[in-house]
């Protein structure tokens, strides 16, 4: 297997140097998005959106908005950074996919790691893809940190990545079971491999793996858990040390809300090209009229754009609660909470898949669902979707499960 580091080292232009507001930053990212929908093509032929997307997006200042300023980041809310997902998605999913995985986590970062892992790990740009399934070996040594080998599969943003999330199973004493801790490895520890782009879709979101080999890592970097089982009812070293009350939110219902909100920037992108193909094709069978005047295609694009809006508000209306929850104190944010968002995030996916699926993908036409059409490549990206565990397995039965038992108070007998 071929092995090759970052594409560019950091040291990229600084955004500029006021904060910008949310309204700015949204629309600095939908300056972007048109210029994405005609480069999907070699996106995927590289594997990871091109080396000056990712400037523009740095010099826009998009990698900085959920780091906390004080270590040169914009703070802004997590709607802002959704609505800039969104934006990204809708033109071009891979991109919106690499993006949103690798930046993402800087909420994560910055609500669960300690003021000295803070000050090391930010530096105003932060990327750092993570992974939930737990894999490698960690030995301590002497001192009290950690030595780290392994492979870690589907690190979505790699290739410009700052930083890695991962988790490993760790022993807490001798002859118990291992159990996840969560680590965090900056650029320096790891390398990347060449071995994405063979899949059915999300062919350019940048999902390599990653190797550590014998990387020492600081106790510091460490938490012992995983990231899905969090519970930050009793406070978080973020908010403490941010007073910022996103800092303090569940991780958990975070992550399923950003599936749903790439779910929805997919689904939109396919209307916009089903719109297009509405306003410049004809029908098959006489009467040949225009699409937009035929009563079957204005049906299905009908049912297909309420879908997509009922979807869009879901999840805006979802991202609306999760910061409530983060306002009332790190006490409202209990699993049950959690899991009633995620329940959510479950419905907007399937509102926005069902939309696409049903009505858009199968009357669009034959020339039109060719390979690298773009109803077509947004078919296969929500098709890949689905077999991200957080959606194929999670949310299509552990989370409505484990809701019911949060609201009854029964106790989950495997643990």
């Amino acid at each position: 297997m071929a092995v090759i580091t970052n594409v560019r080292e950091q040291g990229i232009a600084l955004p500029p140097d006021l904060v910008p507001t949310p309204e700015d930053i949204i629309a600095r990212a939908e300056a972007i998005a048109p210029s994405l929908i005609g480069r999907q093509a070699e996106t995927e032929e590289r594997t990871f959106y091109a080396e000056d997307t990712h400037e523009e997006f740095a010099r826009a200042g998009l990698y900085r908005i959920l780091v906390p300023r004080r270590y040169g980041g914009y703070e802004l809310g997590v709607d802002t950074f959704m609505r800039v997902v969104m934006t990204l998605t809708r033109a071009c999913p891979s991109t919106g996919w690499m993006y949103c995985l690798g930046a993402a986590h800087a909420l994560a970062v910055a609500t669960l790691f300690d003021e000295r892992a803070q000050a090391e790990i930010f530096d105003g740009d932060f990327i750092c893809p993570a992974t939930i399934m737990p894999g490698g070996t960690a030995e301590r040594t002497a001192d009290g940190d950690w030595v780290i080998n392994g492979m870690w599969s589907y690190c979505s943003g790699s290739p410009y990545a700052t930083h890695f999330l991962g988790h490993v199973l760790v022993s807490p004493a001798e002859g118990e079971p291992p159990v996840p801790m969560l680590f965090i490895a900056p650029r320096s520890q790891w390398r990347r491999l060449d071995d994405w782009g063979g899949q059915l879709g999300l062919k350019g979101s940048g999902s390599h793996s990653i190797v550590i080999e014998n990387a020492r890592i600081p106790d510091y970097f460490t938490i012992d858990t995983h990231l899905s089982q969090v519970t930050v009812t009793e406070g978080t070293p973020g908010l403490a040390l941010h007073g910022n009350p996103q800092y303090g939110g569940g991780p958990l219902s975070f992550m399923i809300l950003e599936s749903a909100v790439l779910a929805v920037g997919m689904a939109l992108g396919a209307l916009d090209a089903y719109e297009d193909l509405m306003r410049s094709r004809t029908t098959s069978f006489p009467p040949i009229t225009g699409r937009a005047e035929n009563p079957d295609f204005q049906y299905w694009y009908g049912q297909a754009a309420g879908m997509i809006a009922t979807a869009e508000t879901a999840i805006t209306g979802a991202l609306q609660q999760w910061i409530d929850t983060c306002a009332r104190g790190s006490a409202a944010f209990t699993g049950e909470q959690e899991l009633r968002l995620a329940g959510i995030g479950r419905e907007v996916v399937k509102l926005s898949w069902n939309a696409v699926q049903q009505y858009l993908f199968p009357t669009a036409g034959s020339s039109s669902v060719r390979n690298g059409e773009r109803v077509e490549r947004v078919w296969r990206d929500m098709s890949t979707l689905h077999t991200h565990a957080g959606v194929s397995i999670y949310l299509s039965s552990m989370a409505s499960r484990e809701y019911a038992m949060a609201r009854f108070g029964i106790v989950d007998p495997h643990f």
